[in-house]
């Protein structure tokens, strides 16, 4: 393929999109007892993961002056010259456009409204204002990174319900300490382009408290679904397990002076949230199963 192509799928940010696709879909699936109507599902897999790329490609656009300056960012299309700024916004309303269109034609007007809803909450809300506005830039915008699973479970069933709230709860608790070890590894990077994250504003040990915080009310959160009977044993043991470790990689981050720990407590974060998605979705079948 031409490195055109390629040019245009980095603007997407394919593995977070990747992310936020696969936590939409496991909502579409914890939302009913059997297998999600078809079209439903992938029309709302399709719209999502096209919003979110759209998404996407508008943070490029409104942060290549930044992204030129910053070492992780440098060779994005745009902050690198490869694409024009006139070229990524055509790309991204082409995205959003389609979107919309898949789903409001195929899938439900709840859906397209949350979902356009969470791409200008991230899009333009986030990057555009919060990010250079507080140090709780991450916390406030995680709001919008946090929706995939309602919007997965109202494709399907066109209605909100308190577990598909809990599903954004747990993603929008783990969002700090996610973000957080990254940006105290990045913090230098961050001060240089004038970004207030936590780190710049407050000191890397500041933040590290507040990561160790933010990992124990991630343990009471997500020991919720058991709590509250949508979910198993299954799923609270293997998240009891998740959640030992993230505690273990927080409590290190308090005392060691690795400088590659918050990337390793970074990449740790990304495995917990996908598996803690599994457990989500096979204690649900195991639960339909055994009823």
């Amino acid at each position: 393929m031409s490195k055109t192509f390629y040019q245009y799928l980095e603007l997407c940010k394919p593995r977070v999109v990747v992310l936020i696709v696969f936590t939409a879909v496991v909502g579409m699936f914890l939302a009913v007892p059997g297998w999600p109507p078809l079209i439903a599902m992938l029309a709302g897999t399709l719209g999502i993961g096209l919003a979110a790329s759209s998404a996407a490609a508008i943070n490029h656009l409104l942060d290549w002056r930044i992204d030129a300056k910053m070492k992780r960012t440098r060779h994005r299309p745009l902050a690198s010259g490869h694409l024009t700024q006139g070229h990524v916004l055509t790309f991204a309303l082409v995205l959003g456009t389609l979107a919309m269109a898949i789903l409001l034609l195929w899938v439900n007007a709840l859906t397209a409204i949350l979902t356009f809803l969470s791409l200008i909450g991230y899009a333009i809300v986030y990057t555009a204002w919060l990010k250079r506005a507080t140090p709780q830039n991450i916390v406030i915008g995680g709001a919008a990174g946090a929706a995939p699973p309602i919007l997965g479970w109202t494709a399907v069933t066109g209605g909100l319900d308190p577990q598909a709230l809990l599903l954004f709860l747990i993603i929008f608790i783990w969002t700090p300490p996610h973000f957080w070890s990254l940006a105290i590894y990045r913090k230098e990077e961050y001060a240089l382009v004038d970004i207030p994250m936590l780190p710049v504003t407050h000191g890397a040990a500041f933040t590290r408290l507040q990561i160790l915080l933010y990992t124990i009310l991630l343990v009471i959160v997500t020991t919720l679904p058991y709590l509250t009977g949508m979910s198993g044993m299954v799923y609270l043991a293997g998240v009891s397990v998740l959640n030992a470790g993230f505690m273990w990689y927080a409590l290190r981050m308090m005392t060691s002076k690795d400088i590659l720990l918050p990337m390793h407590t970074f990449a740790f974060s990304i495995t917990y949230l996908m598996v803690l998605f599994i457990f989500l979705l096979a204690d649900h079948y195991v639960m339909v199963l055994t009823s």
